[in-house]
C-alpha cells in the first residue's frame, strides 16, 4: 500500500492505496467524487476526464500514484465557491441553456475539456471547440448543442470584466 496525497478542487486529500489504483478510482472510491465517471477505461471515451494543472486528462488512464502532489480539478470543483457555492459556472449554464446534456453521463469529461480550452482559448472558433472536445463520446446529443454551449460560455466569459483578451499584454 502506498501513501498519496493530492490537492484535489483546493483541498488536500490523502489516502493509502494500492500502486495499481487508476486516477480515477482513487477520486471515486477514496476522495468520494462521483462527479467524475468512468466510461471505457480505455482512455477513448473522456467520461473521466479531469484537469491536471489545468489541462484536460483521462483519469483512467493514469495511476494515483502518479498524481502525487498535482493540483487536480474534477466537476465538484467547477461553479461556485465560497459565498456562491453551490451555483453553477459560466460553462456549466451554458451547458444547461443550449441543452448541452441529455442524460448527462458525458457532462462532467465535457465540461472540463471546455474549461481546458476556454482557459488558453477565450475566443474559440467553431472548429476549436469540436477539436477540443473530439476525445470526448457523446451518444445523446449529436454535439451541435455542446459546441453551442462552449460557444456561448466563451462569449459570457469574454463579456466578463475580469476578462483578459487572449492577444492583451501585461504591461
Amino acid at each position: 500500500m502506498t501513501h498519496v496525497t493530492l490537492t484535489i478542487n483546493g483541498k488536500p486529500v490523502s489516502g493509502v492505496t494500492e500502486p495499481r489504483v487508476t486516477l480515477l478510482d482513487f477520486l471515486r472510491d477514496v476522495a468520494g467524487l462521483k462527479g467524475t465517471h468512468a466510461g471505457c477505461e480505455h482512455g477513448v471515451c473522456g467520461a473521466c476526464t479531469v484537469l491536471i494543472d489545468g489541462t484536460a486528462v483521462r483519469s483512467c488512464l493514469m495511476l494515483a500514484v502518479q498524481a502525487e502532489g498535482e493540483d487536480i480539478t474534477t466537476i465538484e470543483g467547477i461553479g461556485g465557491s465560497g459565498a456562491r457555492a453551490g451555483e453553477l459556472g459560466v460553462i456549466q449554464d451554458a451547458f444547461c441553456e443550449t441543452h448541452g446534456l441529455q442524460c448527462g453521463y458525458c457532462t462532467p469529461g465535457m465540461i472540463l475539456a471546455a474549461e481546458a480550452l476556454l482557459s488558453v482559448n477565450t475566443d474559440p472558433t467553431e472548429h476549436e471547440v469540436r477539436e477540443a472536445i473530439s476525445g470526448n463520446i457523446c451518444r445523446c446529443t449529436g454535439y451541435v448543442q455542446i459546441v453551442d454551449a462552449i460557444l456561448l460560455a466563451a462569449k459570457r466569459l469574454g463579456q466578463r470584466n475580469d476578462a483578459v483578451p487572449s492577444d492583451a499584454t501585461l504591461a
